[in-house]
């Protein structure tokens, strides 16, 4: 019988719960991460992807949205996680192409790789 994720609840109120857990290195905010990831808004509409790209993105963790830098940190590489991000962590009061201002976000992530 597989475990129930665990979950973490950080400060700013970004949520990870972890899918699977990653047997390998976790990042640090100043690392680029290789991911493939799904985001969708609170009624389930998914605004963007990696595959929508043509497969796994890099990003600088401390170039990305704060949800994003403080929830992929505790994961490892490996590891599938999903981010429930506040408005306040995601795109705020100004919002970005089809999200709304304030709107709270999911990401699905799968941490693939780190790099420098």
């Amino acid at each position: 019988m597989a475990a129930a994720p665990t979950t973490d609840k950080l400060p700013s109120g970004v949520i990870v719960q972890h899918l699977t857990v990653g047997t390998g290195a976790q990042p640090a905010a100043d690392d680029v991460v290789k991911v493939n990831y799904r985001g969708t808004l609170p009624n389930g509409t998914e605004f963007d992807s990696s595959a929508k790209h043509g497969g796994p993105a890099s990003f600088p963790l401390n170039r990305v949205i704060p949800c994003w830098t403080q929830g992929v940190q505790k994961m490892k590489v490996g590891g599938k996680a999903k981010l429930t991000c506040p408005a306040a962590t995601a795109y705020g009061d100004r919002g970005v192409g089809p999200i709304p201002p304030n709107t709270d976000l999911t990401f699905e992530i799968e941490l693939l790789g780190i790099g420098k």
